[in-house]
């Protein structure tokens, strides 16, 4: 075999030096491969580090005439069994590096447009002998997770959830094909719940108490598929829309607090629960009082009142507000508004030349359409805030 050129290594200290290769290679892949054109950003370093290190490594490969070694393909296993293990299709990914041997030969027929017949041939052998190689190492890996995760129900069932709350799906689609893998059918529409012990020094929940918790909300008659992991102290769980109902009751019987998170799907569950678990982390302590379970609307509150807005005004002031903002109920709003104004309900019957018994009434249906009762304070500052937002 010939010795290769010194061009090769010339080129291969060019394309790895050279930072905008391997954003050309990332942007191919986003661009030609649908599911990862659907990864959100907190993937995108991942693929930067696997497409730099597989770059690195090929362009070696081609400078010395080598072939894939036995760490190289190990690596290639674990990335096909973590693709497995977040349910990205393994047609997806080996795609995707199809893709990127493209974007290879492209950048070297660039820097090198006079390329000798034997380094171009050479260039061609490594890539199909390579691609060749780390497709049946990853297909076999790939398929061996697959196996192990679906043998493991209650573990698989758990990394399902796990990977939904990080957002590591890349397509509805994808979440489909590992579901159709479990045998599983997701809730949708479904509710997001995260919750934890009501009092500091209660022990973290372990994933038995988790699974107490999903069995107390246990929907009869729902042939859907609810999940249950553990976020340090805090349990979350992804349930059918009809469980909201109860989480009150179930959380109220174990002296625990909670954020119920409705309004999303199952393709937004990470949203949903950094929602959640902010709202845990900031909210007052009376916002708990009388066992209260927080809700999207209390939540979308709390991240407008940290600064970090997750929706338009107009949207959380309909989360909050429900029918009252519906022209039928106009004189609702007034009577809520009028009260919040006045600071009593005498007042606010004066100001509106009602019947104070009229101005209660009307408070009473306010509490009825909305959940929140404009005399607790945590209520009535949602209120306020939505009323004032809306305007």
């Amino acid at each position: 075999m010939n010795k290769p050129s010194g061009i090769r290594e010339r080129i291969r200290q060019e394309m790895v030096a050279d930072p905008r290769v391997v954003e050309t290679i990332v942007a191919a892949v986003h661009e030609q491969v649908p599911v990862y054109a659907a990864l959100d950003d907190s993937r995108l370093p991942e693929v930067r580090a696997i497409a730099a290190w597989g770059l690195e490594r090929l362009l070696h490969l081609w400078a010395t005439d080598g072939t894939l070694g036995p760490a190289d393909l190990r690596r290639f296993r674990g990335i096909a069994s973590a693709r497995a293990a977040d349910g990205r299709p393994v047609r997806a990914v080996l795609r995707a590096y199809r893709v990127a041997g493209t974007v290879l030969t492209d950048e070297v027929a660039a820097r090198a447009p006079r390329l000798g017949a034997a380094d171009a041939f050479a260039l061609a052998r490594m890539l199909l002998v390579s691609l060749d190689t780390l497709s049946e190492e990853m297909a076999t890996a790939y398929a061996a997770t697959s196996e192990d995760l679906a043998g493991d129900r209650s573990r698989a069932l758990r990394l399902l959830l796990d990977d939904l709350i990080a957002g590591r799906h890349a397509s509805v689609g994808a979440l489909t094909d590992r579901s159709a893998l479990l045998g599983v059918r997701l809730p949708d529409p479904c509710a997001l719940l995260v919750a934890e012990p009501a009092a500091a020094d209660r022990p973290d929940p372990a994933h038995g108490t988790a699974t107490d918790l999903l069995d107390a909300l246990a929907v009869p008659g729902d042939e859907t598929t609810p999940l249950a992991t553990v976020r340090g102290s805090r349990a979350v769980l992804l349930l059918p829309l009809a469980a909201a109902a109860r989480v009150e009751a179930v959380l109220g019987e174990r002296s625990w607090r909670g954020c119920v998170v409705t309004g999303e799907g199952l393709d937004r569950i990470a949203l949903a629960h950094r929602l959640a678990a902010d709202a845990l982390d900031t909210a007052p302590a009376h916002a708990h009082r009388s066992g209260h379970v927080l809700t999207d609307a209390d939540a979308q509150v709390l991240a407008l009142l940290a600064g970090r807005p997750a929706a338009t005004p107009d949207h959380i002031a309909r989360l909050v507000l429900g029918p009252l903002t519906e022209a039928a109920q106009g004189h609702l709003l007034e009577a809520l508004t009028t009260y919040i104004d006045a600071g009593s309900a005498n007042a606010a019957a004066r100001a509106l030349h009602l019947h104070p018994q009229s101005l209660r009434y009307r408070l009473r249906r306010v509490r009825e359409l909305t959940g929140r009762d404009p005399r607790d304070p945590w209520h009535r500052l949602t209120l306020d805030i939505a009323r004032t937002i809306r305007d």
